[in-house]
């Protein structure tokens, strides 16, 4: 085990050095990338740093010092060039919200690990450890990024980020080619890269509260129509959703239909300075939900005989899983599964896309056929 402290980087901190620094990399066919960021009591991400490396130098680049980002932009989208990460999906929602800029051919360390059988969910630092003998660093992981000056220490950590990435990459790209899982792992970035897409679609926040599938009528209403003025008034206070309602909260006052100042300060755990600062236009929005459509009913739970199935898909894929050194979280996730089940139960069994093409047509279709076939509750 060898611990690595000389790390060589270039601090870039103008727009004319970043100018010719993206310059200077556009030959390049594949760049290792990676960013620090804050997000304590905000909404949005704020955006400190973006580490470049070719694998052999780091750049790191100060966006708090920059205000002309058409180079970098341009260096980051050009679908020629592979950005090499590790585990990028809040990489992808700081550099698109801060910089807009939305990568268009990238390579995942951490799932490349994971279907090229070393280990998958494993973290930056342990794989660097596992593949490379390379022992990093952890005390800066908390830093505070959005000081000036960063620390030496601070700045040589973030290099460490990107260093690595170059040699993994090459390393898990022969080994993806030598197991044949190229074109499987191809299907896992056009899948990441959608989900980020769609992530940066603003959703019906109401489906994701907890337990909100109780609700019907005017509080189902009342929750759709908290939920988003909750999710405009934390954008535009650029604050997180809780420090303005919490989800327990909107749940609470979807259920009572609250009308007075004095119904809103009964309501458990929402405080009184929240209150007073909220509350007018709280009861504006309950008082507008007879004039507002109402949303359809949400799914209620699986009943105890369908969730008895799908605990059983979930032991099939784990066997396939198994037998066929494939992770088992690349398999199918929960919301898969429901959707699947719900869908049988109503006669009309429909499967996601992603099961039905790609490389999860031999191992995951089959599998979870079988368990529905044999079952008495579908």
């Amino acid at each position: 085990m060898t611990t690595e402290t000389d790390v060589h980087y270039h601090w870039i901190a103008d727009n004319q050095q970043l100018a010719t620094l993206c310059e200077a990399l556009t030959a390049l066919p594949a760049l290792a990338i990676d960013t620090e960021f804050m997000r304590t009591d905000t909404y949005f991400p704020k955006l400190a740093l973006i580490q470049l490396s070719d694998g052999e130098q780091c750049w790191l680049i100060d966006v708090l010092a920059i205000d002309q980002f058409g180079p970098l932009k341009n260096l980051l989208e050009a679908p020629s060039r592979t950005l090499i990460f590790h585990s990028p999906g809040e990489d992808f929602e700081v550099l698109e919200h801060v910089l807009s800029i939305c990568p268009a051919t990238i390579f995942d360390t951490q799932v490349a690990a994971g279907l090229a059988n070393i280990g998958y969910s494993m973290g930056y630092a342990r794989l660097v450890q596992e593949m490379l003998g390379v022992e990093l660093g952890k005390e800066d992981t908390r830093s505070d990024w959005m000081a000036r000056p960063l620390s030496e220490r601070q700045k040589s950590y973030a290099a460490d980020d990107v260093l690595y990435l170059h040699r993994i990459y090459t390393l898990l790209a022969d080994k993806l080619d030598r197991l044949e899982r190229q074109s499987w792992f191809a299907e896992e970035m056009r899948g990441l890269l959608q989900t980020a897409v769609e992530r940066r679609k603003v959703a019906d926040y109401y489906l994701r509260i907890k337990g909100a599938w109780r609700l019907q009528g005017k509080s189902l209403t009342a929750l759709k129509l908290l939920c988003d003025w909750r999710e405009e008034t934390a954008r535009s206070l650029d604050k997180p959703r809780s420090h303005i309602v919490k989800d327990n909260v909107l749940m609470e006052l979807a259920s009572k239909l609250p009308t007075s100042m004095g119904q809103l300060y009964k309501i458990d755990d929402w405080y009184g300075r929240s209150v007073k600062r909220f509350g007018e236009a709280v009861l504006q929005i309950i008082a507008s939900v007879d004039d507002s459509p109402v949303p359809e009913s949400l799914p209620q739970p699986l009943s105890r005989p369908v969730a008895e199935v799908m605990k059983q898909m979930r032991v099939s894929l784990d066997e396939v899983a198994e037998n066929n050194a494939i992770p088992k979280e690349l398999m199918c996730n929960k919301k898969e599964l429901e959707s699947i089940l719900r869908s049988a139960v109503e006669g009309d069994c429909q499967w996601p896309l992603r099961l039905v093409e790609g490389w999860r047509v031999d191992f995951v279709t089959p599998a979870l056929q079988a368990v529905m076939d044999s079952s008495d509750s579908l």
